[in-house]
């Protein structure tokens, strides 16, 4: 079986399932992310394992990438996978497809020192795609993919984010 025929199963299996029983399809994402030594942080997510740390410049070792490179990474990692799979859906092939996350920033609301927000300002998504097939289809792909890709509704609607702190406190107790 050629790796579009596998996608395309793959696809068309699940979305089989979860029309079938839409709790298949749900569920909850857990990622513990761990501060150590200065500002290096270990993420642990089911069996990966990755390093978070800031920049030398932000007071970081610069030991790994930084928050903004994993998220700008799952923005276009995201959008590549699901224009693979839909492409593969749809019988269209890509010779070749780069995703380039550009994004606008204003490091004076990180540091509290102006108004600005402290997230980005504009997010540019350039899409290159190389293919023998018509620009309507190669077109009816990116809609496709972009209508339901995860990562770019994340980037583009406000989510219900909830907090839970808890305190441990290190002093004696009397």
């Amino acid at each position: 079986m050629q790796r579009t025929d596998h996608i395309k199963t793959s696809f068309e299996r699940n979305a089989k399932a979860i029309a079938l029983r839409p709790s298949v399809g749900q569920g909850t994402a857990k990622t513990r992310v761990t501060l150590r030594e200065g500002l290096t942080c270990d993420v642990q997510d089911g069996a990966w394992k990755l390093v978070v740390d800031a920049s030398q410049k932000s007071g970081g070792d610069g030991s790994a990438p930084d928050p903004g490179v994993y998220g700008r990474t799952a923005l276009g990692s995201c959008l590549a996978i699901g224009y693979g799979m839909w492409a593969a859906k749809l019988g269209v092939a890509f010779t070749s497809l780069q995703v380039e996350v550009q994004a606008d920033y204003d490091g004076g609301g990180m540091y509290g020192v102006t108004d600005a927000k402290p997230g980005y300002r504009q997010v540019r998504v350039i899409v290159t795609v190389e293919s023998d097939a018509s620009e309507d289809d190669v077109r009816q792909v990116i809609a496709e993919a972009d209508a339901h890709s995860p990562y770019l509704d994340v980037f583009t609607r406000a989510i219900d984010v909830r907090k839970d702190l808890t305190i441990v406190s290190l002093k004696s107790q009397v």
